[in-house]
C-alpha cells in the first residue's frame, strides 16, 4: 500500500493527515471550505465549537516549535477537545524507551489523535502506521519531508487574498532543499492549480527533482520574481545544513533575500508570505515582513482555522457535514 493510502478510511475520508502529496484537489478543498467556516470562531466571546467534545488530543512534539504546537493546541481547545501537551526534553523516550514503547503506553491513556513533530522524516507516517484503528494522527512536521497543515494554511491566506488559484503565478524563494514546507507547498499548490509554481535559489539549495513535482526552477532571484502575484520567503535551515551550502550569510542576503526594490518586480498587488521563523536580514528585510504587501501574521492566524478543519474531518468522520453556526 502506498504511503498516502494510509490517510483515508475506506470511505475516502481522512483518517491521519501526514501529507499532502497523492490527495485529491477535492478533499484539499474541502480543508479550506471547512476552514472558511471555522475563521469567524476566533471574533466570538466564547471562541469554542463542540465538534470534539469529549475527545483527547496529544501533542507529541520531538522537536521544538512555538507556533506550530500553540496554534494546534488552540485549534484543539477551540473544538472542546481535551488536550495534553507532552514535555519530550522529561520524557521517557530520553531515557532510552523505544518510540513504539512510548506509543502504545500513551494509547493507554485512551487518547484519541497524536499530533507529531519529529526530526526524522517518516516519523509521523511510522506513528500512523503502528497506531490503534480508533487513533488519527497529523503531521506537525517530521524531518525534511513534509509539514502539510503548514501548506494548507499557506494556500487558505492565498486564496483568501487572491481569490481561485488558476490564474496565479508564485514564486518559492530560499532553502528547498532542507524545507518540509516546501515540498508540502509544492505538492498543495500544484495539485490547486495555481497558473505556474517557481522555485527560487542557489544551485546548492534547489533540487533539480523539485522540476519533475511541477515547479519551474530560477537561480536568479529578479527573474524568478517577475510577474509573479505571490511571494513564499523559506528560512535557511543551517541546523539541517552540513556542508559548505553558502559563502556567507551576508552574500546570501545580497543575492537572495527579498528587500522592497527586488519585490518591485513582482506585480504591484503581490503578496508576500513566509512560515516562520523569519530571519530579518537573512531572507527577508524587515520593511518587507513588516510592510503592506505581507500577510505574514495572518497566517498565523489562520493556522488555527486551518487545523481546526483539519482535525474535525479527521476525528469527526461519522458525523456528516459539520456545520458552524455563526
Amino acid at each position: 500500500m502506498k504511503r498516502h493510502n494510509l490517510q483515508l478510511d475506506d470511505q475516502g475520508q481522512l483518517r491521519h493527515f501526514l501529507t499532502v502529496e497523492g490527495l485529491s484537489r477535492a478533499l484539499l478543498v474541502e480543508i479550506l471550505d471547512r476552514a472558511e467556516t471555522f475563521a469567524g470562531v476566533a471574533s466570538r466571546s466564547v471562541k469554542k465549537v463542540p465538534l470534539l467534545r469529549g475527545k483527547t488530543v496529544i501533542n507529541l512534539f520531538f522537536e521544538s516549535s512555538t507556533r506550530t504546537r500553540t496554534t494546534f493546541e488552540l485549534a484543539a481547545k477551540r473544538l472542546s477537545a481535551d488536550v495534553l501537551n507532552i514535555n519530550i526534553a522529561t520524557s521517557a523516550t530520553n531515557k532510552g524507551e523505544s518510540l513504539l514503547d512510548t506509543l502504545r503506553n500513551l494509547e493507554a491513556m485512551h487518547c484519541d489523535m497524536f499530533v507529531v513533530r519529529h526530526n526524522q522524516s517518516g516519523a509521523a507516517p511510522f506513528f500512523a502506521a503502528h497506531v490503534a484503528p480508533h487513533i488519527s494522527v497529523i503531521n506537525a512536521g517530521d524531518g525534511s519531508h513534509a509539514h502539510p497543515t503548514q501548506a494548507m494554511l499557506d494556500a487558505f491566506t492565498i486564496r483568501q487574498v487572491k481569490g481561485d488559484f488558476h490564474r496565479l503565478k508564485v514564486a518559492v524563494v530560499g532553502d528547498i532543499l532542507h524545507s518540509r514546507v516546501a515540498r508540502s507547498q509544492i505538492h498543495a499548490l500544484t495539485t490547486l492549480g495555481v497558473d505556474e509554481l517557481r522555485v527560487v535559489g542557489p544551485k546548492t539549495l534547489v533540487p533539480d527533482s523539485v522540476a519533475s513535482l511541477g515547479a519551474h526552477i530560477f537561480h536568479d532571484l529578479s527573474a524568478g520574481l517577475r510577474d509573479v502575484d505571490v511571494v513564499i520567503m523559506l528560512r535557511l535551515q543551517r541546523e539541517r545544513m552540513q556542508g559548505a551550502f553558502l559563502p556567507s550569510v551576508h552574500e546570501y542576503f545580497h543575492l537572495y533575500g527579498l528587500t522592497e526594490e527586488k519585490l518591485a518586480l513582482a506585480r504591484p498587488d503581490a503578496i508576500v508570505l513566509h512560515p516562520g521563523p523569519i530571519n530579518r536580514g537573512v531572507e527577508i528585510d524587515s520593511r518587507v515582513a513588516d510592510g503592506k504587501q505581507s500577510v505574514i501574521l495572518q497566517q498565523v492566524s489562520n493556522g488555527i482555522a486551518v487545523r481546526m478543519a483539519i482535525m474535525s474531518m479527521v476525528l469527526g468522520r461519522q458525523t456528516e457535514n459539520p456545520e458552524v453556526k455563526h
